[in-house]
């Protein structure tokens, strides 16, 4: 199982949202989560997971 860097929720790796950042491939519960990670991803991985984003 992997963490969704924005909510922290568990998710695996057959999750059809993810994105690759130097490198490295993240995983995420949702599309809203995936965007607000690709928006500012050093903030996420910088603080940690900080809940739902807002819609």
């Amino acid at each position: 199982m992997m963490i969704d860097p924005v909510c922290g929720m568990e998710v695996d790796e057959t999750s059809k949202y993810k994105t690759m950042y130097k490198g490295k491939i993240y995983y995420f519960c949702s599309n809203g989560c995936k965007k607000e990670f690709e928006k500012d991803p050093e903030k996420y991985l910088k603080e940690g997971p900080k809940g739902m984003p807002e819609m």
